[in-house]
């Protein structure tokens, strides 16, 4: 694909893969899969029909993507029925393995109690082709609620994974259509790539063809082809995206015909702008450096004083993103002003990512994906530049890794290459606000049962205690009981009256926090991951679990310090991060290498807002 989402007619004759996305959180994950194993891949929307792509020609597989919705739903997605019966091999996964299920004539069971939201081990059979060379029990990401069980599955096909009393995988060979209600896409799915070649190459005869080499001059022919003889404004924050996305234009249209402009929105990271001119020297990117942490304080989403809520009483992370992806907008047309820089004249550039614009539910990645959260280089605005055709994003069709890739062949500095990812919006994400405790009518039973799960050896003390324990024992794979069962210390477990945004299912969710917390002298990381998984797992109106430092929590919080973005919250969270940073990259306050510290700044793939 193109960057603007058109194929490439340069490689008409190469053999591919038929994405259909049923609007998934992962659904470009899984085409990164296919194209990380040099197989084209080609994203298609959910209604396609098959003589559409067997017509299309050199398909060789499809794949079908999980989705936000319950098969319940009404008006719930729905394949052509010939997808399943026109000859090519399939692989539904999560939705999609439902869907297939049903198109066999097997039925989904909706659970009122559990959800799979997180690493689970479930079991495999390793006499099918699709697990071929794999374990019997494997570590797998599941994110589902409603889910196929022996007495749901389809008839005459083969049982090849299993979640406890959950399927977990289908197959029926002789039409080569296989299932999986897990993400093999993600890398919490331990040996997804592999379950990926085998389908690929072993099932469907694909051949590794389609290789990243000519990647960088498609894109730098299609910027010339879109921009023609016009310029290109471009916003650096100085990360790995914006800094490439930079360096592609500079090396398509040369420098002459790019302006750059970094806008410092007051919720850097301590001393980041100063960072990020000094590291772009480096591409030979004169930038113009814009200071509007005030402006930015004071917006709101229109623009317009009085209407709605400024930033800094903001409260909702959503309207946050928002309202920082607009005034991001509205800056960067004032500065053009100043800089006297004709709009007519001008391409606006981002170094938007697929994953952005799937977790924004974009048109541009899949009108059906769920909005996690707002991208700042997505908003409103944005998109109405973008339908306007004024915006180029040359990385659209890239993820984070192959951008990292990209940057290297440019000649950009590992400096840049390898810097850890931070949002646009920056720390004004990172500060919950909240203005008063976030306690529903279902704040005590949540309570109540967070504690009973974390410490299932102690007996009960109710009846009501007694029926939590035995309907959560039952919910969990045996390994996961017993493991919780030999916990032989207490575990304090205290629920946060604040909302967190998070992802169950393939849906976005405002749900509360858990906080963990203990006597040990040594933290038990290992239980303490198992029930991150867990805890979300069984308890739905959970989606994040913390742990809290310096001994046990021994009381219930209800109350709450009121919060909002201001000088104070921001400057001390710049700290906070400076010194979180220092210690990740195995360094001292004063930025020497401490000897007594590992570097594991390439071992975090994503700080999370």
């Amino acid at each position: 694909m193109g960057i603007n989402g058109k194929d490439d007619g340069d490689h008409a004759h190469l053999e591919r893969v038929a994405i259909l996305d049923f609007g998934a959180q992962y659904g470009k994950v899984i085409d990164r899969r296919v194209r990380e194993a040099n197989v084209l891949s080609e994203m298609f929307p959910l209604k396609t029909k098959a003589k559409h792509i067997l017509d299309r020609g050199n398909f060789k597989a499809i794949i079908i993507s999980g989705g936000p919705n319950s098969v319940y739903a009404e008006g719930a997605a729905q394949p052509d029925p010939a997808i399943f019966t026109c000859g090519l091999p399939v692989l539904g996964i999560c939705y999609g393995f439902q869907l297939l299920n049903k198109a066999l004539g097997g039925d989904v069971s909706k659970s009122e109690l559990v959800r799979e939201d997180g690493q689970c081990r479930i079991w495999l059979d390793t006499s099918n082709e699709l697990f071929h060379g794999l374990n019997e029990n494997e570590e797998v990401l599941l994110t589902h609620g409603d889910s196929v069980t022996e007495k749901t599955v389809a008839p005459n096909v083969q049982i090849i994974a299993k979640s406890g009393g959950h399927v977990a995988g289908i197959s029926c060979p002789e039409k080569r259509l296989y299932g999986v209600q897990f993400h093999p896409e993600v890398d919490l799915t331990t040996n997804g790539r592999k379950m990926f070649d085998n389908f690929l190459f072993r099932i469907s005869g694909c051949c590794s063809s389609y290789t990243m080499s000519n990647r960088e001059q498609m894109c730098i022919d299609e910027i010339q082809k879109v921009v023609g003889d016009k310029k290109v404004l471009v916003l650096v924050s100085g990360g790995v995206d914006s800094s490439v996305c930079a360096a592609l234009l500079s090396r398509a249209l040369g420098p002459n015909r790019i302006t750059a402009i970094h806008i410092d929105n007051g919720f850097m990271r301590k001393d980041e702008s100063d960072r990020v001119i000094e590291s772009l020297k480096a591409i030979d990117l004169p930038v113009h450096r814009e200071y509007a942490g005030i402006k930015f304080m004071v917006a709101t989403v229109s623009g317009k004083p009085g209407d709605g809520e400024p930033l800094d009483r903001t409260v909702e992370p959503e309207l946050k993103r928002q309202i920082i992806g607009n005034t991001f907008i509205r800056v960067k047309d004032r500065v053009m002003e100043e800089l006297k820089l004709n709009k007519d004249d001008y391409f606006l550039a981002q170094g938007t990512l697929r994953p952005d614009l799937i977790e924004s539910a974009s048109e541009l990645a899949s009108g059906h994906a769920d909005t996690i959260k707002t991208h700042h280089n997505d908003t409103a605005l944005v998109r109405e530049l973008r339908a306007s055709g004024r915006v180029i994003e040359p990385l659209k069709d890239f993820h984070k890794d192959e951008v990292r890739e990209l940057g290297r062949s440019l000649g950009l500095p590992d400096q840049i290459v390898n810097r850890q990812p931070f949002p646009g919006p920056g720390l004004a994400i990172r500060i919950i606000c909240a203005q008063k405790p976030h306690i529903c009518s279902d704040f005590g039973t949540t309570h109540q049962c967070l504690n009973v799960l974390t410490n299932l050896r102690r007996q009960p003390s109710t009846p009501v205690e007694v029926e939590y324990r035995e309907k959560m024992l039952a919910a969990m794979n045996t390994w996961e009981a017993n493991e919780l069962m030999a916990q032989n210390f207490a575990m304090n477990a205290t629920l946060l009256p604040i909302k967190s945004v998070g992802v169950q299912g393939d849906s976005r969710s405002y749900s509360y926090v858990a906080a963990l917390s203990c006597a040990l002298p040594e933290i038990p990381w290992q239980l303490l991951s198992r029930y991150a998984t867990i805890i979300p797992k069984l308890l739905h109106n959970i989606n994040r679990v913390v742990y809290v430092f310096g001994g046990p929590v021994n009381y219930p919080v209800t109350t709450i310090t009121p919060t909002y973005l201001n000088a104070f919250t921001v400057r001390t969270l710049q700290e906070a991060d400076y010194l979180a940073t220092e210690a990740l990259y195995g360094r001292r306050i004063d930025g020497t290498r401490d000897p007594n510290l590992e570097d594991l700044s390439k071992k975090v793939q994503q700080v999370h807002s």
